[in-house]
């Protein structure tokens, strides 16, 4: 009787359910099972009763008959009798008890099986939902409940439109409209916010079959946002190559022209002609270089030959080239006092493209009678050398720092001023910090100047001499 009411009542709880939880329904089938077991065992054991009660009615009427009748034939037919019916019921109830066995034993296997699925879509990072036919929510992983904003455990079975919001309205029609289409399967980008910023989502929207019927709506959304940014990013990328290998190469092939054309009279003009070409390949060549060496350390094949090195040295080195270039603009070009120990491990050509690119921009964006200063010093403390270029150029507007290091960024005010690709900065820094393992660093003011500059791990004693 027990068995039959726990069967009543998780068919009540099924029907409050929507009877759409098949494990439940399973669970059913065992109590039923178990019940009317019980009751057919209880039946045969009454029956049996019976037989035996009525037979010993008959034999105890008279102890004249009961004598006649309790013969041996008697008795034997008797416990025959008995031994017949109590096999039966033996039979009947060991059948039942391995048919309560096997469904016992369906039960874990489901139950086991559903936890097992529920793992798997548990622990996608892609926003898994699934909805009935009368578009109630059944489930809802976690980065689904995060990214709409309710909690799972209370919004079982209730209608998805209540739970995620107005303002996901359209994502509800689109799984509406694919559950009444009985769509197989449908791709479609959603922008949803995450985090006050938008996202873009490529949602794959799925009709349960059952039947021949639908019976319900999954629905995974992945997130592609860095993947739009990426693309994005590429073909930026190879807007601003194709732009900035025209330049040069327009005027190389027009000079060349010109000299094809025979509109260089005198050796005076085509020497001019000639150094303008010298100078656009020079700068074309500078430019594949740039690009090709960023290319090589964002993916890591680039080849780094690390030594220990004098950042004064290097330092020197650069200035010596820099210096002509700074006298034609008239620009003083400064160093600090020399640090006493300023070894650190690099690759020395690396560093000095690092040091000759801010140098290089120093004087570029510096007027007539300015000067640049090249410091360096050495924190004993947390073992760095650090290295400062600075100038009393133009400056950078506040809101453009944050984009100086960027690919083919350049300062929008100063484009003026003097000419460039914008990837020095953005080479310098891949240099420094993932090659490395430094830091750059710039201050900027207005009108002020500038200060660029970076920082490297100090060598440690024998690094570098095995090589």
């Amino acid at each position: 009787m027990s068995l039959l009411l726990a069967a009543l009542a998780q068919w009540q709880e099924i029907g409050v359910a929507g009877r759409s939880d098949w494990l439940a329904a399973l669970r059913l089938a065992g109590y039923c099972a178990g019940a009317v077991g019980v009751i057919v065992l209880g039946v045969g054991c009454g029956r049996l009763a019976g037989v035996v009660t009525s037979i010993a009615a008959r034999f105890s009427s008279t102890p004249a008959t009961a004598d006649r009748a309790c013969g041996p034939q008697a008795r034997r037919a008797l416990t025959d009798a008995v031994d017949a019916h109590l096999a039966n019921d033996d039979r009947m109830a060991r059948q039942l008890r391995a048919e309560l066995q096997d469904l016992q034993v369906r039960s874990q296997l489901c139950e086991r099986q559903k936890r097992h699925v529920e793992a798997i879509l548990y622990s996608l990072r892609d926003a898994v939902l699934v909805v009935d036919g009368s578009d109630r929510l059944l489930m809802a992983n976690e980065p689904a409940t995060k990214l709409f904003g309710f909690d799972a455990g209370g919004a079982c079975h209730e209608p998805l439109a209540e739970v995620i919001g107005r303002t996901h309205a359209e994502f509800v029609d689109l799984l509406r409209q694919s559950r009444r289409n009985q769509t197989e399967a449908t791709k479609r980008e959603l922008v949803f916010t995450q985090a006050n910023r938008p996202h873009t989502f490529e949602a794959i929207i799925s009709c349960v079959q059952e039947d021949g019927k639908t019976s319900g709506v999954v629905a995974v959304l992945h997130d592609v946002t860095k993947e739009k940014e990426v693309a994005q990013m590429k073909n930026d990328f190879v807007s601003h190559v194709s732009h900035e290998l025209k330049t040069p190469l327009s005027s190389i092939m027009a000079y060349s022209e010109m000299l094809a054309d025979g509109e260089a009279g005198d050796e005076e003009t085509r020497k001019e002609f000639y150094a303008v070409i010298q100078n656009q390949a020079q700068r074309l060549n500078r430019l594949i270089e740039d690009i090709l060496n960023i290319s090589r350390i964002e993916s890591g094949l680039i080849k780094v030959k690390k030594e220990q090195a004098s950042l004064a040295i290097l330092i020197e080195e650069q200035m010596q080239m820099i210096r002509s270039y700074a006298e034609e603009k008239n620009i003083t070009v400064m160093s600090g006092r020399p640090i006493v120990y300023d070894q650190v491990y690099v690759d020395k050509d690396m560093i000095a493209q690092v040091i000759i690119n801010l140098l290089s921009n120093a004087v570029k964006y510096t007027p007539a009678g300015g000067h640049v200063t090249v410091g360096t010093e050495v924190d004993e403390a947390a073992r760095l050398a650090r290295v400062t270029v600075t100038d009393t150029g133009v400056g950078i507007p506040e809101e453009e720092m944050g984009h100086l290091f960027e690919k083919f960024f350049r300062v929008s005010a100063n484009n003026k001023q003097a000419k460039g690709t914008g990837l020095g900065l953005n080479l310098a820094k891949q240099i420094v910090e993932k090659v490395h393992d430094g830091r750059m660093f710039v201050t900027s003011q207005v009108g002020v100047g500038s200060t660029f500059g970076f920082e490297l791990p100090l060598a440690t004693a024998g690094q570098g001499v095995a090589a």
